[in-house]
């Protein structure tokens, strides 16, 4: 049984334990790296002797080292092997790291505190494929989103908490360091004691023979991703994502020193605003998405992240700090707070950029190469993180101040955000409909459950305005190809939405008999094919609000293939900016102003052999009552 929300799933065995051996893991790393980078940060000649701008982004390279080495073996051991019993591997493992950090804590010896940067990473390593590769084994199609999202808040909340915890305790007088060993233990004991109750997950490839050449394991796990252009783009986007963030995180130190005149208490407060923006901009997807995956979130996220980065510089780039000043001091500047605004902002835009791709990569991979996609994505992960790393350390050793390195980091986030989206159009595609039904209208659907969730189906609907099918699309988990009027199919604008949509343009026989021949025919091959075929039988909008009679050609179509038919009713439409109402479309500002509130009802599919047009007229009237 799928969940009511996301968070429901903290209450059930198949994600609790999961998700409490991810948030401890996670929050261990940060309270080990966070503490020590302090010390690096702030005690340079005692803990490393390293520039203090750059202790954060050395600190980080190290981290993410093992994931360009070891994420090929580690993808292929999480499809191989059964996962709870590699998660219980590898919080042992933990438990022995931070058995040999707390030793680098307690006798103040910097290398033991690197080398345990090392091995936190190869634990990250270890455990990345296999949390991705559980998600959709345990989770329902319409759970993934939501999952995603609480996994995605869990870490941050952790790496707040871990952040805001190490923070604390470094700073003990006298004892921190020491107090930082002993509490990284604990919180590792912790998570080994969690994973001890995550279900059994049976392996996706159990005659896997590994490959240890990390290599070419590698490229052949991004040859097998390629396959797919949308699922190799978007790991491409979630790579970006980890370019983007690790320029901010890896900074907070030296920009909260340097550039704000904050001390130490003022780096845990932005670290702790980024974590609470990009957690609740993760939880949110469930609710912005409809519980599905929705990937015109993506687009929405990166203009946000690069519009507020961008003011982020502004608000920033003039600042000469005399001293340091503590927490206190520092919130009572009011330009203070719109640097802390812009973080949130920014981290909240990540959010809402990160999951839906996260989601689309386990939905539309194959199940027994998940992992290993996985793993290849973070290696490409930790290539553009080391690279982020690189450029970070080059421009700032040539003379940029932090506040300029998050400008360009700002642009170079906007151009990449339309390269990627000019190559998979379809992300734009699904902005512009979740636009349409987050902004103009509010719509709600019932009875989406009776759409199959596999094999090929037809999908009738009463034909009301020109954006019936962008609000069809928004509302149906699965893609759809719409039949549509070939002068419809034209339209500026809507046109790139059919033709991304992979529309199939009709005409009347009358007007173009080739084209109503080939639309048949695509149409039994997307059938054929196991797709959802999208119809609107009257064959016109309507320019009375009424039903027209339903044209034979639903008919012809059941007949040459045979399916279930699925009948659907939009109402709330009639009289809208996109409809006839009083004249022709679009040619009047909006009628009812933004945010109207439209229904989708949807009845039971009706067997091909019963779908006949009186009938299927008949069950779309009745869905559609007396609201036009």
């Amino acid at each position: 049984m799928s969940s009511s929300n996301q968070f429901a799933l903290l209450k059930e065995r198949r994600f609790a334990p999961f998700f409490w051996t991810q948030f401890l893991g996670a929050g261990n790393d940060n309270v080990f790296k966070f503490s020590f980078t302090v010390l690096a940060t702030y005690a340079a000649a005692d803990w490393g002797g390293l520039d203090p701008q750059s202790a954060g982004a050395v600190i980080g390279g190290i981290f993410i080292l093992p994931f360009v080495f070891f994420s090929a073996t580690a993808g292929q051991m999480a499809d191989k092997l059964e996962k709870s019993a590699l998660m219980r591997f590898v919080k042992n493992f933990e438990i022995a790291v931070m058995m040999l950090t707390g030793s680098g804590f307690w006798l103040q010896q910097p290398a033991f505190l690197y080398a345990g940067v090392f091995l936190m990473g190869l634990h990250s390593t270890l455990f990345g494929p296999v949390k991705y590769a559980y998600l959709p084994q345990h989770l329902r199609d319409e759970e993934i989103t939501g999952g995603n999202g609480l996994v995605e808040m869990g870490t941050f909340v952790a790496i707040l908490l871990g952040t805001m915890g190490g923070g604390l305790l470094v700073h003990v007088p006298g004892h921190g360091p020491k107090l930082v060993a002993a509490a990284c233990l604990v919180i590792a004991i912790a998570g080994r004691a969690a994973v001890a109750f995550v279900p059994h997950s049976p392996a996706n490839a159990p005659d896997l023979q590994i490959n240890w050449n990390p290599f070419s394991e590698t490229w052949r796990n991004l040859s097998i991703a390629r396959e797919s252009r949308t699922v190799f783009l978007s790991m491409l986007g979630i790579s970006w994502l980890w370019f983007f963030g690790s320029i901010f995180l890896t900074s907070f130190a030296g920009f909260a020193k340097t550039v704000l005149g904050g001390d130490e208490t003022v780096v845990t407060l932005l670290l702790a605003v980024f974590s609470f923006g990009i957690g609740l901009g993760s939880v949110l997807c469930e609710r912005l998405s409809g519980r599905k995956v929705e990937i015109g979130l993506v687009p929405f996220g990166s203009i946000g992240m690069s519009l507020f980065a961008v003011d982020l510089f502004f608000a920033s780039h003039a600042r000469a700090p005399a001293a340091l000043a503590p927490l206190g001091e520092f919130l009572g500047t009011a330009g203070n707070w719109r640097v802390l605004a812009d973080l949130f902002l920014l981290a909240l835009f990540g959010g809402l950029y990160s999951v839906p791709l996260y989601a689309l990569i386990q939905t539309r991979c194959q199940p027994s190469h998940r992992a290993r996609i996985i793993a290849a994505n973070n290696i490409l992960n930790a290539l553009f993180m080391v690279v982020a790393s690189v450029m970070a350390a080059a421009l700032l050793h040539f003379g940029a101040t932090l506040p300029q390195l998050f400008l360009v980091t700002a642009l170079l986030n906007a151009l990449v955000a339309i390269y990627i989206y000019t190559l998979v159009p379809e992300f734009l595609m699904r902005f512009i409909i979740w636009l349409l039904v987050h902004s103009i209208y509010r719509l709600r659907a019932h009875g989406v459950d009776h759409i199959p969730e596999n094999g090929p189906c037809v999908l009738i609907c009463n034909h009301v305005s020109f954006v019936d099918a962008l609000i069809i699309a928004a509302a149906c988990p699965r893609p759809i190809r719409f039949v549509m009027d070939h002068q419809i199919f034209k339209l500026p604008v809507l046109s790139f939405v059919f033709r991304q949509g992979r529309a199939i343009p009709i005409a009347p026989a009358r007007e173009n008999p080739k084209l109503l021949e080939r639309a048949y025919d695509t149409v039994a091959e997307a059938l054929a094919a196991g797709e959802v075929v999208g119809l609107f039988p009257e064959g016109r909008i309507t320019d009375s609000g009424e039903m027209y009679p339903f044209k034979p050609g639903i008919a012809r179509i059941v007949e040459r293939s045979p399916v279930p038919v699925v009948p659907m009713a939009l109402r709330g439409l009639w009289g809208s900016f996109f409809s006839r109402k009083d004249g022709p479309a679009m040619s009047k500002p909006f009628r009812r102003g933004l945010f109207n509130r439209i229904e989708l009802a949807i009845a039971a599919p009706v067997p091909a052999a019963e779908a006949v047009p009186t009938r299927l007229q008949q069950s779309v009237a009745e869905l559609r009552g007396d609201m036009r």
